[in-house]
């Protein structure tokens, strides 16, 4: 490359210098953060937070220090990550963060809710626990990136009682035949089920049944016209404890 330059030494009053790459200049950032009690704002020290990229492949892994801070040393600029804090006796939380378009630093505090929420048989974790539901995209029956993510909560959860035993209940939109949702539904609690086993949980604490289209959640039924959002409502799974 070139640049122009009035500096001593030069032949005239602005030279014109040429430069050569030696290394490839790319933008990178520190990622940065602390991790407090969202009730008591003390900060956690020993709270594991993990980094994800965009399509929740693992990066790395690192421990909160006695400030409740962690450090993450190189992220990418203008690149979206997903970060997770898991600590015991407190709700796991996780953030989507996009890194600025500069070198620099960007900071994500975040703040975990203890865990002190009963639970019974017959109920949905996922209501008590106020998780996402656990959508599927049309007529597929992979766990999706964004799914992932609160299915982990689930599986926490899980970990945390390991006598707990969960039932899970997987539904359609009302597209499609009868017959077609029931086989569909089913792939989806089985790989629900699977996704969950692939990271720890054993198989033999886990049952599941899919129910097509006959729990709806809202009136798109047969011929009904519906919205996109509003068929998605219907395209979920239940998390149902049978066991304690």
């Amino acid at each position: 490359g070139f640049f122009s330059s009035n500096r001593q030494d030069g032949t005239g009053y602005d030279d014109i210098y040429k430069f050569k790459e030696l290394k490839k200049l790319t933008c990178e950032q520190l990622l940065a953060g602390i991790v407090t009690d969202e009730k008591t704002s003390a900060v956690l020290s020993d709270t594991k937070v993990t980094l994800y990229d965009q399509n929740m492949k693992l990066i790395k892994e690192t421990y909160t220090d006695e400030k409740g801070e962690y450090t993450f040393d190189v992220v990418e600029c203008k690149k979206a990550y997903y970060v997770r804090a898991e600590k015991k006796d407190y709700n796991t939380v996780e953030e989507m963060i996009v890194i600025g378009k500069e070198t620099g630093k960007t900071e994500l505090p975040m703040s975990l809710e203890p865990t002190v929420t009963p639970v019974k048989v017959g109920d949905d974790l996922a209501k008590v626990f106020k998780i996402k539901i656990i959508y599927f995209d049309l007529d597929k029956w992979n766990i999706r990136p964004d799914a992932a993510l609160d299915l982990a909560k689930i599986v926490d959860v899980m970990k945390e009682n390991p006598t707990m035993k969960v039932d899970v209940r997987s539904h359609t939109d009302s597209r499609q035949t009868h017959k077609y949702n029931e086989t569909l539904s089913d792939k989806r609690a089985k790989s629900t089920m699977a996704w969950m086993v692939s990271q720890g949980i054993d198989a033999n604490r886990l049952t599941g049944k899919g129910y097509g289209e006959t729990q709806l959640v809202n009136k798109c039924a047969d011929n009904v016209e519906c919205s996109e959002d509003e068929h998605q409502e219907n395209r979920r799974s239940e998390f149902i404890i049978i066991s304690l």
